[in-house]
């Protein structure tokens, strides 16, 4: 019974081309029994030389297809090029070790495949190929080679070592290619295309083939060649968008057409891989997969040459998140993404645009007050993912000059503030005028602000407008107004610097007598925009009082830090004359008198 189970789930695959098509049919003519031969004795010395490879790549593809209680969901192979193709991004250059780092994250993640570079290059790229073939095992690890003998002998060496090793080799097909950078026929660029497959059998148990430029190429040409690489043994076909000049449903269309025109595609697995000069390496690769791609070379981060490559992160994202539409499924941790991209990015030296899908700094950010409110009280209403499903604690509320009171509040509650209903009215507004001032409002900021109000002594005196004047070869003046009891006060003065002029024209207002112990800045936040606080402390009649002012002027934020130390004084000499009238008074009562 469960023979005749297995067996009906072979022929179903069968129908899907998922797996290689047995067939009875002998060869008509003598020259392709010969070939047939030829390559069925490779093929014994293959398995002899490796004999863990049991099987090839086409067979594992159907072996690990998951099978559902309802429908057939197809797994699409994660190719990752971030290693070779990557490191083709304009000012990027890997050592060993990172190289190495990034592989094990890869490993990590569970890509299926890792192209790990290009031996033939440069000593540094054999190196570094080896390296990763003798430490990481896990996924097939792939190396690249033109259709030269010295480019596949180099990749064989470096592969020698590898658990599951695969040289993937390419030659152009397109005509503008064949025409100014090879200079050659079709039928020379044939024999070199057949020559490296067969010579790189030799070399690995698996070999892809890719006719580079596919999309601008001949589509008679290109089946021919596929055709015949196929029947040399290449068991991965690789069609890539060379220069991202296709759009989704022609290339879509142009996959069909590889299926139906390739009489041998059975017998082996079809990628793609695209490039991003359109924008459109992502929807290009999904087009891809409805078209009957399994597997998808990408980059992390979406990173190589010129505009890059489809990136991992959005299209194993896509699957996932649109499994209802795309019904296919891939091995690999989300959890990871996140951590990984960063890695990419520190390493490479290329940060992640902040707007970027999936990773960027944005991707999981609130600003709006409307969105805010909404995913507050559901995080579904604005986010198809959560940020916990590619590795990240949770998404991030950015307060800005659009956000409402309810993500204010929130927020001053992750932050550990509990406001009363007073204190949130004058919070937010301090929160407002700050956020009219900067473009991003950060905790930091927050905190400043939210701890004037929670720690905040009643204000007898308020800040309302400060002006200054001041150069290398003027005298610095202050003019100030402050505000009192629902009176404005008006005061100028001068000093050895713009500061020291505020302080003069405050005095004038309070009419008190301060000395100025120690005045510090900081920098809250970064950037231009910064937000500084100036702590001060300041002594009256043996009394020293610290106050603190926060603004993106240093020159306001140290006139409030000196008004605050004014407003703290005056509340203590309060508290101290009450404690003592209190006193007074409990002595002056019945019960406390004294005895005599």
């Amino acid at each position: 019974m469960r023979s005749l189970k297995a067996a009906a789930t072979m022929a179903s695959l069968r129908k899907l081309k998922l797996a290689p098509t047995i067939t009875s049919e002998k060869p008509n003519e003598p020259d392709e029994r010969n070939k047939r031969n030829q390559r069925n004795r490779r093929n014994r010395l293959n398995r002899r030389k490796y004999p863990q490879r049991t099987f090839d790549f086409c067979q594992r593809f159907a072996i690990f297809t998951q099978v559902g209680e309802r429908k057939l969901r197809e797994k699409i192979y994660i190719f990752d090029t971030t290693l070779r193709d990557g490191e083709q991004t304009p000012g990027v250059s890997l050592t060993v070790k990172e190289k190495l780092k990034i592989a094990r994250g890869l490993e990590k993640l569970g890509v299926d495949v890792i192209e790990a570079g290009f031996p033939a290059a440069s000593p540094g790229e054999l190196e570094a190929v080896k390296t990763i073939t003798q430490e990481v095992k896990g996924p097939i690890i792939t190396a690249l080679a033109r259709t030269l003998s010295q480019d596949i002998e180099r990749a064989g060496e470096a592969l020698k070592s590898a658990r599951q090793g695969r040289i993937h080799t390419f030659i152009a097909t397109s005509p503008i290619h064949l025409k100014y950078k090879l200079k050659k026929s079709p039928d020379e660029v044939l024999k070199m295309a057949t020559q490296a497959v067969r010579l790189a059998r030799e070399y690995a148990p698996e070999v892809e083939f890719s006719p580079e430029d596919a999309s601008r190429s001949q589509p008679s040409f290109l089946y021919q060649i596929i055709t015949e690489v196929i029947e040399e043994g290449a068991r991965i076909i690789n069609i890539p968008d060379t220069v991202g000049y296709s759009i989704p449903e022609e290339f879509k269309r142009f996959i069909q057409g590889i299926i139906e025109n390739v009489s041998n595609i059975d017998k082996a697995v079809l990628s793609v891989h695209c490039h991003n000069d359109l924008g459109l390496a992502t929807a290009n690769s999904l087009a891809a997969i409805q078209a009957g791609a399994r597997q998808i070379e990408c980059t992390i981060n979406g990173i190589g040459e010129r505009a890059g490559n489809a990136s991992l992160e959005e299209i194993v994202m896509t699957l996932k998140v649109r499994d209802d539409w795309l019904n296919f499924f891939t091995s690999i941790n989300t959890k990871r993404i996140y951590q990984l991209s960063q890695q990419v990015a520190h390493f490479t030296g290329i940060p992640v645009q902040p707007n970027k899908a999936i990773v960027g700094d944005n991707a999981f950010r609130h600003q709006a007050g409307i969105h805010q409110d909404g995913v507050l009280k559901k995080n579904s209403t604005y986010e198809i993912m959560s940020p916990a499903s590619i590795g990240l604690k949770s998404g991030k509320l950015v307060l800005g000059k659009l956000s409402g009171r309810h993500a204010f509040k929130e927020k001053a509650s992750q932050l550990g503030f509990t406001l009363k209903d007073s204190q949130l009215k004058v919070a937010f507004q301090s929160f407002k005028e700050l956020a009219d001032k900067k473009k991003i409002v950060f905790d930091e900021d927050l905190s400043s602000i939210l701890e004037e109000q929670v720690l905040q002594v009643p204000s007898v005196y308020s800040l309302d407008y400060i002006h200054t004047v001041t150069g290398n070869k003027i005298l610095p003046t202050a003019t100030v107004r402050i505000k009192k009891g629902g009176k404005l006060y008006q005061e100028a003065a001068c000093g050895d610097g713009p500061i020291d002029a505020a302080y003069k024209a405050i005095d004038r207002v309070c009419k008190l007598k301060l000395v100025l112990m120690s005045y510090s800045l900081r920098a809250i936040t970064g950037g231009k925009d910064a937000l500084g606080e100036v702590t001060v402390k300041v002594e009256s009649q043996g009394i020293l009082m610290s106050g603190r002012g926060v603004s993106t002027d240093i020159i306001e934020a140290g006139a409030r830090a000196y008004i605050n130390a004014i407003n703290r004084l005056i509340y203590h000499g309060r508290k101290k004359s009450e404690a003592r009238n209190r006193i007074f008074k409990e002595g002056n009562s019945g019960e406390n008198k004294p005895d005599y």
